[in-house]
């Protein structure tokens, strides 16, 4: 059991206080779920420090990135630092060029599911191709399954508030260099840079590689089929109930 070191601690980390009530966070939740893929980028580092200092660092970044594209969601124009500026700029282009219309009242809205008891924040509600839908927006280097458990909890708890709202999509947001001789790109992040190599495209064994100017990458993926993931959601809340039963009776939860 983790220590919080006391039940007003655990509630700040875990939860939101909603009209007079504590309910869990669903990415709290979640993270009762094994990461392989993270397990897999602790493996590859030094030691636990150095991905410790990698991980807060990229989590910074990937802040700045949320709220900068939760402003373009809103109609504002951020400031926006160098650092993420090829990002930022991509976004802002997919959204034209898409034509992805925004709910400016579900911009960053604070969620509750009564029925199941738990609550959240969603990043925004769009409409897609005609299609109305949760949006989360994620930082990472790839689109994981597991974030098909958070975005069934959001859909699950707004089904019943939002008119025609049927599905979600997860959009990445993301930035590296092309090698300019081969198909290989550099991805730096948290002060850590990784090559990928791209099989298959212009691919050159012992390329030394010349890479090429940062450039903002958008990768959007529809998941409409929710409820088996809500089902699997449901399962994740269970077992975090069960492992953080007693704060849970410190917080008047259970």
């Amino acid at each position: 059991m983790n220590d919080y070191s006391n039940v007003d601690k655990f509630k700040e980390m875990c939860g939101y206080d909603i009209d007079g009530f504590w309910y869990p966070r669903v990415t709290k939740i979640v993270e009762i779920k094994a990461k392989p893929a993270l397990y897999r980028f602790y493996a590859g580092m030094t030691n636990f420090a150095a991905g410790e200092k990698v991980k807060k660092q990229s989590a910074s970044e990937g802040t700045m990135i949320h709220e900068a594209a939760e402003a373009i969601l809103l109609g504002k124009k951020p400031e926006i630092v160098p650092l993420i500026e090829p990002s930022i700029k991509a976004f802002a282009e997919f959204l034209m060029i898409r034509n992805i219309q925004v709910d400016s009242q579900y911009v960053e809205h604070r969620l509750v599911n009564y029925e199941h008891k738990y609550a959240g924040t969603l990043d925004a509600i769009v409409m897609i191709d005609g299609r109305v839908g949760i949006l989360d927006i994620k930082t990472s280097q790839e689109i994981y399954r597991d974030y098909n458990l958070q975005t069934s909890a959001y859909l699950a708890a707004m089904k019943d508030q939002v008119k025609r709202l049927q599905t979600r999509w997860i959009l990445r947001i993301d930035q590296d260099r092309p090698c300019l001789n081969c198909g290989a790109i550099l991805r730096s992040k948290g002060g850590r840079d990784k090559i990928k190599i791209q099989w298959g495209n212009g691919f050159m064994r012992g390329c030394s590689h010349e890479w090429g100017s940062l450039e903002g990458r958008i990768e959007l993926r529809e998941f409409p089929y929710w409820e088996a993931d809500f089902s699997a959601f449901l399962g994740a809340k269970r077992l975090w109930e069960w492992e953080n039963e007693e704060w849970l009776r410190k917080a008047s939860y259970l």
